[in-house]
Formats: C-alpha cells, sequence, structure tokens
C-alpha cells in the first residue's frame, strides 16, 4: 500500500476518489479503514478549498423544507404574514426581513445563514 499524500492537484483529487472508491466498505480500525478515513478527510479539504458548495438560495431552502415537512403556504402565513405577502416572498417579488427570518430560522430550522443570502428577485411586472 503506497503511502497517503497531499492533495496538491485535480490529478491528485481524482486518484484519491478512485482509491476511495476501491476501499469503500473497509472495516473500520484496519489499515484499509484507516487509509479510507484519512483519505476521505484529505479529500473533505481539497473540496472545501477548490469545489466549494454554495448555500442554497433562501427561497429554495424554504420550498425545500415546505415540501419535506408536507408545509402549504397557508401554513407560512404565520412566519412570513399575509396570503399576499407568502405569495410575493416564494415568488420572489419581496425580500424576507429580518423578522421574517427569525420566524423562519427558529420554527423551521432553516439556518439563518442561508435565509440571510440575497434571493434572485423578480422584477415587477
Amino acid at each position: 500500500m503506497a503511502d497517503v499524500k497531499p492533495i496538491r492537484s485535480e490529478r491528485d483529487y481524482e486518484a484519491a476518489l478512485g482509491e476511495i472508491e476501491r476501499l469503500w466498505g473497509a472495516k473500520i480500525g484496519t489499515p484499509q479503514g484507516d487509509r479510507l478515513d484519512v483519505l476521505a478527510t484529505l479529500i473533505d479539504a481539497y473540496e472545501s478549498e477548490y469545489h466549494p458548495i454554495d448555500p442554497p438560495d433562501p427561497i429554495e431552502a424554504i420550498k425545500f423544507r415546505m415540501e419535506q415537512q408536507n408545509l402549504t403556504r397557508k401554513d407560512l402565513e404565520g412566519l412570513i404574514g399575509t396570503r399576499t405577502r407568502v405569495a410575493e416572498v416564494l415568488n420572489r417579488r419581496r425580500g424576507l426581513s429580518i423578522s421574517m427570518i427569525r420566524r423562519i430560522h427558529e420554527r423551521l430550522g432553516i439556518p439563518a445563514e442561508v435565509l440571510i443570502r440575497r434571493s434572485r428577485l423578480r422584477r415587477a411586472a
């Protein structure tokens, strides 16, 4: 088994992914399991720096949570406001206020960091 080395390039990254695929399912505490653990840590660090994943759009996050929890637009009225206000927010015609963000975060568990991001607002027709 070759030594584990830092991932410094895309070529190193691809090789590490291939090695992880080969080691997948190795038992914890075995040399193969330890190698898998180290490679996964190295890959995670490399991806964080070179392949970061942007947080989701706030409205998409709200819609996803609605789907997960089988919520309707009516269920959001207590968090966002009137039926019209809910429609404006979900249709990207109105941004989220700080009080809306707080309520959505507290009741739906969506991270505030996601909710405070700028949404792709549509221009009013």
